[in-house]
């Protein structure tokens, strides 16, 4: 019996010492660092001595098995011996223990690189019988099984005794030839107490399971970093073909819906499985089995009866018309959430290994991946198409708007959503405002904020305000919907906003402009030159909030004005010098000059070049009116003259009696000097009278017997419109004549 119960040293299924005990250290003299991993056939040989030695194997898990060795310290108990005699009992006693009982594949090589001898294990795994390898060199005893053995790799260990280790062959063994198998191959050297070398031991281990679950593991790690990458649901699909083909199987089919390839919420996914898929990527390695074309309807047959709702493995058979027949498949839906957004189909060639349980886990996750994926391409185009449409401004621009400047509007689209906007707006008196604005963190709640902003800005300018009040009151509006969308949403994110106000009077050709933010604002002159910054930036609409930077300037004829959104970085936007040479041109166009411009512009930025007009003198008429209320007769006379001048189809009792109450009230509740002017349109008139007060005239509901206070309510009533502006120095009262809706007889 062993002399104790620990053995001096423990032997695993390898040949690897695994276990060195303190008695092993004091009979051996080396230490355990210097033993463990190393192969049991070189210690044997080098620190054996004479002496009788004990091997059992010790009761583990049967891919655990391992031998203890133990010395008798009675020889008289085994074979004693002395010397070589001792030391061949031992190397032979664990020679047999683990060639007979391992659960690997030992194979012993000569010095001359030929199988001595194979174990039981590796001939049932090989599938090989030992007469067609014993005596054989080992490249050619294991080419037969379609393993490539390294010469060299055994040569290097042979001269060198450093051990290979994991190496890693691939081989369909007789036994199972349909299926490839993957074997982690060890070598070490086996030498005598001598030193002489006596050849090589070589341990194989089928590691097809490991490395099949690895190989899957690096396809799902792949699968989450290519699939989804883009928000395009074609692109998607075609993602997933090249990620699973073929790495997973020989050809993939993914067909989807028809409402999801339109854009469409995806449908629920049905009971009976019935539901019209279209092919919208597919590859395959077989030339014989080429995949159907993108766009075509899928046969109801390439994913069974029907559609499955989960994952589901279908056996080789069937065929395609025309084409080879079916080799194993798999199909997945690819639904989340109950919607279902199609299905891929997975193929291995006739022949080919069948789906496992491990295959069938793996394409449940990629499909799901690819699901959750599809499901935000869509989305985003979804919200992609709501954008275009909230996003999509009027390019025609009116006929009363070109009189006072000639416009060229232009968009440089880039699909994010950046909610920029641009307005040309009619103003009273022949005027016209430029609005350029955008709101800022681009998405779908920019574009929803920038069309109410938009909203916003056309009803304020009906209010015949400055550019600098038009702003203060649209940030008060900004506010607002920052206060809405949190409290709907719960967004601490509020929107801000930059915007530019410009307006035209082609009567005086003064401009008038305010800036919130930093968009874009030049002017360029008749001659040439350009005024890159006529007014500072401003504080952001729902940011700092008022006052706002603005400015007055009488611009003559001709003159351009371009506004822009800006970009979302300054190196991003046009430099002031490639600004000067695309605008510094007077003899081109409006639609030339935003030609040249758009190209400077970032992706999502509108742009609005104006070129001032002036009206001509024969469409104006103006006069000073004296204080006194007999000039109302004058004025009326004058009206009548002018309105026969121009041939306007408008009744002249009707203007005339506009005329003389506007100059009343003038005379009565204003101050002078008092000037009427008269705008002469197409089919419009516009009187206007200007005078110094700044009091607000409004409209009076005046009694049956009052002699007074019906003015206003006159104008309002054979008017269009009316309104009243204010400057620094006074106020003007307008009311506009439509021949369109007052003829000649309407007085």
């Amino acid at each position: 019996m062993p002399a104790h119960d620990e053995p001096l040293l423990t032997v695993d299924a390898h040949g690897q010492v695994v276990g060195w005990s303190v008695a092993a250290e004091h009979l051996f003299g080396r230490t355990a660092a210097h033993v463990l991993g190393t192969s049991v056939f070189e210690v044997v040989g080098s620190l054996a001595r004479g002496r009788a030695w004990r091997i059992v194997p010790l009761v583990r898990e049967p891919r655990e098995r391992t031998w203890g060795v133990w010395q008798y310290e009675d020889k008289a108990e085994g074979s004693a011996g002395g010397g070589d005699e001792d030391l061949l009992g031992l190397g032979e006693a664990i020679l047999d223990a683990v060639f007979t009982q391992a659960d690997v594949g030992l194979h012993f090589l000569d010095p001359q690189l030929r199988v001595v001898r194979v174990n039981p294990s590796a001939i049932g795994m090989r599938g090989i019988s030992l007469e067609n390898v014993i005596g054989l060199p080992a490249m050619e005893a294991y080419a037969s099984l379609g393993m490539r053995i390294d010469e060299s790799m055994l040569r290097e260990v042979l001269v060198s005794g450093r051990p290979a280790r994991d190496v890693l062959l691939r081989s369909r063994p007789p036994a199972d030839p349909d299926r490839e198998h993957v074997f982690s191959v060890s070598v070490y050297r086996v030498r005598n107490a001598a030193g002489r070398t006596l050849g090589l031991v070589a341990t194989t281990v089928d590691v097809t399971a490991r490395e099949r679950a690895q190989a899957r593991l690096r396809l799902l790690h792949r699968a989450r970093e290519m699939i989804g990458r883009t928000l395009d649901v074609e692109r998607t699909a075609r993602e997933l073909v090249d990620v699973t083909v073929p790495a997973f199987a020989d050809s993939a089919v993914v067909a989807l819906t028809d409402a999801v390839l339109q854009g469409k919420a995806p449908e629920l996914a049905a009971l009976d499985g019935e539901m019209l898929l279209r092919c919208a990527a597919a590859g395959s390695t077989r030339a014989d089995h080429p995949p159907p074309p993108t766009g075509s309807t899928l046969l109801p047959a390439l994913f069974g009866p029907k559609l499955p709702l989960s994952v589901t493995t279908l056996p080789a058979e069937g065929a395609h018309p025309g084409s080879a027949p079916y080799g194993p498949r798999l199909v997945a839906p690819l639904s989340a959430r109950g919607q279902i957004f199609g299905a891929v189909a997975f193929e291995r060639r006739r022949g080919g290994e069948p789906f496992t349980p491990g295959d069938v886990d793996l394409a449940k996750s990629i499909t799901t991946r690819t699901a959750s994926s599809l499901e935000n391409a869509l989305r985003f185009t979804r919200e992609h198409i709501v954008m275009t449409s909230l996003q999509s401004w009027p390019i025609g621009q009116e006929r009363q708007t070109q009189r006072a400047a000639e416009i060229a509007q232009r968009c440089r689209p880039g699909g994010s959503g950046a909610g920029s906007w641009f307005d040309a707006l009619p103003l009273p008196g022949a005027r016209v405002a430029l609005v350029v604005g955008q709101v800022e963190r681009p998405g779908l709640s920019a574009v929803a904020t920038m069309s109410r902003l938009r909203t916003a800005v056309q009803a304020l300018t009906t209010l015949d305000l400055d550019p600098h009040e038009l702003l203060a009151r649209l940030h008060s509006t900004v506010l607002r919907l920052a206060r809405e969308q949190k409290s709907l949403q719960g967004s601490i994110d509020e929107p801000t906003v930059h915007c530019t106000i410009a307006i035209h009077d082609p009567v005086s050709g003064r401009l008038d402009a305010a800036r919130a933010g930093r968009s874009l604002f030049a002017i360029v002159r008749p001659d040439g030159t350009m005024d890159a910054a006529p007014l500072p930036m401003g504080p952001l609409l729902g940011g700092d909030g008022p006052p706002f930077a603005c400015t007055s300037l009488v611009l003559p004829e001709g003159s351009t004005v371009c506004l822009a959104s800006p970009a979302a970085t300054r190196e991003q936007g046009p430099t002031r010098r490639s600004l000067a040479a695309a605008l510094a041109h007077p003899d081109h166009g409006p639609q030339q000059m935003a030609d040249d411009v758009q190209h400077l512009l970032a992706p999502d930025r509108v742009l609005l070049v104006a070129r001032t007009r002036h009206l001509p003198p024969d469409e104006v008429a103006q006069w000073n009116v004296p204080p006194e209320l007999q000039s109302a007769g004058p004025a009326r006379e004058q009206t009548q003259t002018r309105l026969q001048e121009w041939g306007l189809d408008i009744a002249s009792s009707t203007a005339e009696l506009v005329v003389s109450e506007l100059v009343t009230n003038a005379i009565r509740y204003g101050a002078p000097p008092i000037t009427l002017r008269l705008i002469r349109g197409e089919t419009t008139l516009t009187c206007e009278i200007d005078d110094a007060a700044l009091a607000a005239p409004h409209p009076r509901h005046a009694k049956a017997t009052d002699e007074g206070g019906r003015g206003l309510h006159i104008c309002a009533t054979l008017a269009e419109s009316w309104g009243v502006r204010y400057r620094e120095d006074g106020k003007t009262v307008w009311a506009e004549l439509d021949s369109r809706t007052t003829g000649p007889d309407a007085g």
